[in-house]
Parts: C-alpha cells; structure tokens; sequence
C-alpha cells in the first residue's frame, strides 16, 4: 500500500489522540472522557467511503476493527460497542468504535449530539493513552 502523502483531516488530528499504526490504519483516541471512544483512518489518499478501498486493504480494515473492538472490549469492558464510518462532518474515510455502558450520558440514544465532550486531563490521558498501546501491540 502507497500512502505516501497521505495526511490525517486537520479535524480530526484536533480532536484526537495518535494510539498506534497498524498495517493499514493509524488508530487515535478521541478526547472525551465520556466514553472509550477509537478511530481507525485506512492510510489510503482520498477514500470517502468504505468501498472507496480497494478490496484487500478493505478486508484488511475489517481485521483491524475487529482487533481494535476486541482489545476495547477485553480491557474496558464496555456494555455495547457501537462501529460506525459516517463521514458527515469529515470527508476522510474513518471508523468509529465506542464503547458504550448503560449508565454513560447518552444511553442509549447515540454519542453524537450528546453535549460537549469532556477532555481528558494529562494523567488520565497518559493513563489511557498506556493502556490501549499495551492492548494493541
């Protein structure tokens, strides 16, 4: 895969957190304390939507959603994981996974629209920040 020139959207990068890279998507948590709440960007130029991907790398952002849900779900034990690519107000291709708990500010309406985020403070985002890059290899 050639993603050379490939820049992450300004929205994006200002509002989240780089975790790790993976084969084909750098992952970043999103900063709101309110809920574990991951990104994954397919390092592919100009892909708006899933099936912009040419299919081996979009087998291969398949695989690395399930892996990101897993280590969401293993370590921080959420209720519910909701995934979703909507793209409504970033163009650049991105796949949201949340988890979700029944008693988190928004359940069980979904995240969007659901107040203003909470940032994390330094401590609690370094702590995050370690648990997730330990999770993720």
């Amino acid at each position: 895969m050639d993603a050379s020139g490939f820049v992450i959207d300004s929205k994006l990068a200002e509002t989240s957190y780089p975790l790790v890279s993976l084969s084909v998507c750098d992952v970043r948590l999103v900063d709101d304390t309110r809920w574990p709440w991951l990104i994954l960007i397919p390092r592919v130029n100009h892909a708006v939507e899933l099936i912009d991907l040419p299919p081996d790398i979009r087998v291969q952002v398949w695989q690395e959603i399930d892996h990101v849900s897993r280590v969401l779900r293993d370590n921080l034990s959420p209720d519910k994981l909701n995934t979703a690519a909507l793209g409504n107000q970033v163009r650049q291709l991105h796949i949201h996974v949340i988890g979700r708990y029944t008693d988190d500010p928004a359940w069980p309406m979904p995240v969007w629209g659901a107040g203003d985020a909470i940032p994390y403070d330094s401590d609690a985002l370094a702590s995050r920040l370690h648990t997730l890059r330990a999770a993720l290899g």
